[in-house]
């Protein structure tokens, strides 16, 4: 017997940590509170709660029990909300299906899950019954229909969603089980090989909630968020579970907007019809709902964004601080929950001047409550915290993900050591503050030094008349590597090759810059896009392709 635990009766209730208790507080005391979808359907939390219930009866009559994958294959809508909640709170796992993936991929994942049931929008329709015949372990599929015409299909749909809630009874007996039970899992796309399986038990998406919760809601102002605010995902639901603020936001009792599939000019208008105050996105997204809103002439003071995904460029930080929104950067990787840092000002600096505060909204950020977050060299030893030291970021929190799903090597290799890699490269200061320089894989080695990529389109994307800009290391016969940059101008704009040359050697005179760093005239390329992956980040591995 270990020697001082803690005495319990043996009537005490032991508490498990399960996603069931994020409803608790906010049924109690804002049932009134309304979720809507698109502004068009409109439910209030006890609502909520009963179709939670309805859903959880209709998947039991379809064989779904503890431990059953439950695939669903949506846009961002009131029923991807219920199943973040219904499916788990059975002991059914949700697997959240990237629907931006190829046909092979999502086949790969959904058979890789063991998925038994799948709920459908009729927009999927089309890749899944190009890959029926190969999957493994899907049995039946639930439709999810808003009302539009659906195409004749062989599908075994069991029914349609609201039918089958309709029918089913909203009184369900969740059980209580183990809080490390799996609830969640998705897949993550990386450079190489298969999609890997990111798993999230009960416990992990508690406390990533209760930890994102506590440092998002304690600034006084700014870059915070409140029980006023009035909440809507722009980071999709399949996506590391929209990064667990929608879980954070029902366990406040916000109200919530879900805009279903993302159209700039539909988001904007659900934030002015709402009054959105709360959202997140990558900064893809963000450049789009930036010219839209100038198309319009929309104001958008007062909207704060979580941006994330990708490095937040300075320039694009500045054209939403001047259209009144309070932007800042977040941090994390699909393994670790998401957020492990967010980029909020520290208060009582009324002398920081523009330049610095627009450095530290672009930043990595402060760790957030509960995260071992240390920056170490080859050897696992801790780097000084000087702002100048570099080190790869690795983590320990009670909410990280533990292992890929089936892939033990990869996970050895996630967790050397004995904390998560994330194979980010970063400075910290001695304030916390985080700035990562590149992925290990992204910095480029050339005339015998190390140029940070992420560091060189930052200062691309200052030169006027540049909106995007992506860096890569090609191959050099003479220098090992040198830098490639691909480049989108703003609409209208003529910037050349020289005009960004000569941008950046003046930080070269500077000494903000190496030498090094700068790209040969040639090797600036202007394009009309710049490849993204299935979660909006910039797709080096595809511009390597091409730089080749």
């Amino acid at each position: 017997m270990q020697p001082n635990l803690v005495p319990a009766a043996p009537q005490a209730y032991a508490y498990p940590l399960l996603v069931r208790q994020l409803l608790l507080n906010s049924l109690s005391l804002y049932g009134d509170q309304q979720i809507t979808y698109r502004g068009q359907l409109r439910h209030s939390y006890r609502d909520f709660h009963r179709r939670v219930g309805r859903l959880a009866s209709a998947l039991a009559a379809q064989g779904v029990a503890h431990g059953t994958t439950v695939a669903v294959m949506d846009w961002d809508s009131h029923r991807y909300l219920e199943c973040y909640f219904g499916v788990p709170m059975m002991g059914a796992t949700l697997f959240t299906v990237n629907v931006r993936l190829s046909a092979q991929q999502i086949l790969y994942t959904l058979n890789d899950s063991g998925a038994e049931v799948v709920l459908l929008h009729p927009d999927f329709l089309p890749v899944m019954e190009e890959i029926r015949g190969q999957l493994t372990s899907v049995r039946s599929f639930v439709l999810l229909a808003d009302g539009q015409h659906v195409p004749p299909t062989s599908l075994p749909f069991c029914g349609e969603y609201e039918t089958l809630l309709s029918a089913a009874s909203p009184d369900f007996d969740f059980p209580e089980f183990d809080e490390n039970t799996r609830a969640a899992t998705f897949y993550t796309t990386g450079t190489t090989g298969d999609p890997k399986g990111v798993c999230y038990s009960h416990r992990d998406i508690v406390l990533h909630a209760l930890a994102s919760a506590t440092s998002l809601c304690a600034p006084r102002e700014g870059q915070r968020l409140h029980r006023e605010d009035v909440y809507m995902p722009i980071t999709p639901m399949f996506h590391v579970l929209a990064w667990g603020i929608p879980y954070v936001a029902v366990m406040l009792g916000l109200r919530i907007v879900l805009p279903g599939r993302y159209a700039p000019d539909m988001l904007l208008q659900l934030r002015e019809t709402e009054r959105v105050t709360f959202s997140h996105c990558v900064p893809t997204l963000l450049q789009m709902l930036l010219q839209a809103a100038q198309a319009s002439g929309q104001d958008l003071s007062g909207w704060k964004l979580i941006i994330g995904g990708s490095a937040l460029p300075p320039a694009l930080c500045e054209a939403a601080l001047e259209r009144g929104m309070d932007v800042f950067a977040g941090y994390g990787m699909s393994e670790t929950g998401p957020i492990v840092a967010l980029a909020q000002l520290p208060p009582g600096d009324a002398h920081r001047d523009h330049e610095t505060e627009v450095r530290m909204r672009c930043s990595t950020g402060r760790p957030v409550a509960m995260v071992d977050f240390r920056l170490v060299d080859e050897s696992m030893h801790e780097v000084p915290r000087d702002g100048q030291a570099r080190g790869e970021i690795v983590l320990r929190a009670p909410f990280l993900t533990r292992a890929y799903h089936g892939k033990p090597e990869a996970s050895a290799e996630l967790w050397a050591g004995g904390y998560l890699h994330t194979q980010d490269i970063a400075v910290m200061g001695a304030d916390g503050f985080v700035q990562i320089v590149d992925r290990i894989k992204d910095v480029i080695k050339t005339g015998g030094e190390w140029v940070s990529s992420i560091e060189v389109e930052s200062l691309v994307t200052q030169v006027p008349g540049v909106q995007e800009c992506a860096v890569i290391g090609v191959p050099d016969a003479r220098w090992g590597e040198r830098p490639m940059a691909f480049v989108v101008r703003k609409p209208g704009t003529t910037v050349t090759a020289d005009t960004i040359r000569t941008s950046l050697l003046a930080r070269v005179e500077a000494n903000r810059l190496s030498k090094y760093a700068v790209p040969e005239s040639e090797r600036i390329l202007f394009v009309d896009e710049i490849p993204k992956t299935s979660v909006g980040k910039i797709d080096k591995k595809r511009l390597r392709s091409t730089g080749a």
